[in-house]
């Protein structure tokens, strides 16, 4: 199976607000019934505005950047990811991907989240895509 070439300085980006609703399904998802992520009350005892967005919710939204960069043929073979600050439900985010590097058919990419408008990094990491199948 042939793989499109990566190069290095290709970025995808994008934005999204994290939503109840969502909060609400990815709890469902993952289990995690913590009162920082359920509770707006307990949110707010804890000093935060309003209930805490999931950290991996927020992480996951540079998965849809690497997986607009690695193309159909590619996953993520891992993924480092550093949570700087919180992100509160209501809050927008945009998610952003770099191949910083091209190994053979694997490229290193670096990711990050901030929220916007103000800029303030709240997610940086550092990811590895694959080919879904070698050969």
């Amino acid at each position: 199976m042939s793989h499109a070439p990566l190069k290095p300085g290709a970025v995808f980006a994008f934005r999204k607000t994290m939503t109840v609703a969502e909060q609400a399904m990815f709890t469902g998802i993952s289990g995690n019934l913590g009162g920082l992520y359920v509770d707006a009350v307990r949110a707010r005892k804890a000093g935060a505005s309003n209930m805490v967005a999931f950290e991996l919710a927020v992480g996951g939204l540079a998965t849809t950047c690497l997986s607009q960069l690695g193309g159909p043929t590619r996953r993520i073979g891992s993924i480092a990811l550093n949570f700087a600050a919180p992100v509160i439900v209501g809050e927008s985010v945009e998610a952003r991907a770099e191949i910083v590097s091209v190994a053979g058919d694997d490229a290193v990419c670096r990711v990050t989240c901030t929220l916007s408008p103000s800029g303030a990094t709240v997610v940086d990491g550092t990811a590895t895509l694959v080919p879904f199948a070698k050969g």
